[in-house]
């Protein structure tokens, strides 16, 4: 197996299981309702911000690995669309889980070489270092949610 072939491993690990912490963002989204999802808790975000925002740095990547230029704002990564019914709760799950899949065989493929080529620019550093930093990111997320959920399940 080749380095691009165990960091899509990886990826796919904490999207959607397989992963050493044993904790994925598919299982702990799937039984969680839009009103959990919406529901504001104190001062932080929601599930479906926070979810949204995992996201969004996913597809802005997934679009270069598509071979599109690079388009993304941190500023816009939070501005999760209004969820008012399940299905758009639905809707915005499955994009995260279909987005992933596509970023993981994307991924795999990817030649060796590419990995510590320039992401688009070198002010962004590496392919490797991008693809390895939204790991971080989502498992760091995936911890406030599940902890938001724990909580809001509590109360």
């Amino acid at each position: 197996m080749n380095t691009s072939e165990h960091i899509a491993k990886h990826f796919k690990g904490v999207h959607s299981g397989g992963n050493w912490t044993d904790v994925n963002l598919k299982t702990v989204l799937e039984d969680i309702t839009w009103q959990e999802a919406t529901k504001k808790l104190y001062d932080i975000h929601t599930i479906a911000a926070l979810t949204y925002h995992v996201n969004y740095f996913v597809s802005v990547v997934l679009k270069v690995l598509q071979g599109e230029p690079l388009q993304g704002k941190d500023s816009e990564s939070f501005d999760c669309p209004p969820i008012a019914s399940e299905a758009e709760w639905t809707a915005l799950k499955r994009k995260v889980l279909t987005d992933a899949e596509q970023f993981e065989q994307l991924l795999a493929n990817l030649p060796e070489e590419k990995l510590w080529e320039d992401f688009t620019d070198a002010k962004y550093g590496s392919y490797y270092g991008n693809i390895a930093g939204i790991i971080e990111h989502t498992h760091y997320h995936l911890g406030q949610i599940v902890i938001i959920k724990k909580v809001l399940r509590a109360q």
